[in-house]
Formats: C-alpha cells, structure tokens, sequence
C-alpha cells in the first residue's frame, strides 16, 4: 500500500503547486489590466472627482450671481420705466 500512498502525495502535490501557479497568473493578469486601464484613463485626460467638485461648486455660484443680477437688472428696468425698451433691445441683440 505505500506505493499507492506515495502516488496520492505526488498527486496532490503537483495539484497544489498547479493551483498555486494559477493563482500567479490570475494576479499577474489583473496587474496588467490594471496598469493598463490606468493608463488609458491618464491618456484619455478625464477629470478627477475633486476637480469635478470644485467646477460643481464653481457653476453653483455663478448661477445664483447670475440669478442675483438678473433680479437687480429686472428690478432698475422696472424703477426707470425701461423694462420694454430692455427687453425688445435684448431681444434685437440676441
């Protein structure tokens, strides 16, 4: 019985040094594709969360500066009576 003892050890060895090896490959594999996705995102020039972020917070005040002179000029035009003539020359502008 040892010889067929013996066989199941060298089997189960060589099994284990197979799936040792696999697992190498499979962490060389998600390396390269890591790498490589990295660098097509670098490559491709896309924005960063935090630079998205700070254009986020950049739009958010100019849209209420740009709502806030909207409300004055509306509110000058209505004082000096030219709401009309502002808005037909906007409209001529445009």
């Amino acid at each position: 019985m040892p010889p067929s003892n013996r066989l199941f050890d060298d089997l189960a060895r060589l099994m284990t040094d197979a799936a040792g090896a696999a697992q190498g490959v499979r962490r060389e594999a998600e390396t390269v594709v890591k790498a490589q996705a990295e660098r097509l995102v670098r490559d491709l020039d896309i924005a960063s969360r935090e630079e998205l972020d700070v254009l986020r917070d950049l739009v958010t005040n100019l849209r209420a500066q740009n709502d806030a002179l909207t409300a004055r000029v509306t509110a000058l035009e209505a004082k000096s009576g030219t709401a009309a003539a502002g808005v037909a020359g906007l409209s001529e502008a445009i």
